[in-house]
């Protein structure tokens, strides 16, 4: 009998440490069209964008590069490529925004990021990595675009 109980506390716990299936909410056609594993995640690249060493006090310049860096946020938005953008507040470390890019190679995140002139011209520096997030990370813009009142890309 004593064996018998512990053999049930061992598969009893070993239960505990078990996966999972959400069958009550799972939606497979959902999870197959934002691009999901079976933990509802997915890779993409992270862009950190930090201030670069262009300092040139050429305003004109500095301006049509930082016009055609959201020019190419819009681009990169449009096409699918870009899921998160945003600016970073001040710091210490010189990190100015980010970029969740709906791509899985860093290679692929570099192509993209060098149509941004801001970033070619060395008013910005980009540093990629990889990054394991959730596949529902895809509906963020639609439903951002539904709570923005005012945008500042034009």
């Amino acid at each position: 009998m004593k064996h018998i109980l512990i053999l049930l506390f061992v598969v009893h716990s070993l239960s505990l440490f078990a996966q999972n299936t959400n069958s009550e909410t799972y939606d497979s056609t959902l999870a197959r069209k934002l691009g999901a594993d079976d933990y509802g995640m997915k890779m993409y690249t992270l862009v950190i964008l930090k201030s670069g060493q262009n300092t040139g006090l050429n305003k004109a310049h500095r301006d049509s590069c930082f016009k055609i860096h959201m020019e190419n946020i819009v681009k990169m938005k449009n096409d699918g490529k870009l899921f998160v953008a945003g600016p970073f507040g001040k710091n210490e470390l010189n990190y100015r925004g980010i970029f969740i890019l709906n791509v899985s190679t860093i290679e692929e995140a570099r192509e993209l990021v060098g149509a941004d002139a801001a970033v070619v011209e060395g008013y910005l520096e980009a540093e990629y990595l990889p990054w394991y997030g959730s596949a529902a990370l895809g509906e963020y813009l639609p439903a951002a675009e539904k709570v923005t009142k005012k945008s500042i890309v034009r």
